[in-house]
């Protein structure tokens, strides 16, 4: 039903909840990246009215250090746009703090704990190659 596919890394040794918090997180940069994502608000059988949703599934993948790593320059090298959360994120407590610590590495010192990355379904599974679904 759908040419792209959304998918959200998340490193391996994480928390319970920070790997929660990084896949809201990174949903959310997903969404910020094509606003033609959200579909229609919800009503049930009495009419009361919730928010919008995503509008095609997601999956969401582990991956350890080294792998998350991989997955990134693999994203980079064929130009696919990424959400990113980094370790220092979990100690700030708004986006521009958040914006002030990714800000402060290059590229390669990330010290990354997650990805979001919507694109072509071949090429998000080529970029994520080796990572596993999360149990």
């Amino acid at each position: 039903m759908f040419d792209t596919k959304i998918a959200i890394v998340v490193r391996d040794d994480l928390l319970t909840w920070q790997k929660l918090n990084v896949t809201a997180f990174l949903t959310s940069g997903v969404l910020g990246g094509n606003a033609t994502l959200l579909g229609e608000p919800y009503v049930d059988a009495s009419g009361v009215l919730y928010t919008p949703l995503i509008i095609q599934p997601m999956i969401v993948l582990t991956a350890d250090r080294a792998g998350l790593t991989k997955i990134h320059q693999r994203a980079l090298e064929r130009s696919v746009r990424l959400s990113i959360y980094i370790e220092d994120m979990f100690a700030t407590g708004h986006d521009a703090a958040n914006r002030a610590s990714v800000r402060q590495y290059p590229t390669e010192a990330l010290n990354l704990v997650g990805l979001g990355l919507r694109d072509d379904k071949k090429l998000v599974d080529k970029v994520t190659k080796g990572a596993r679904m999360h149990p």
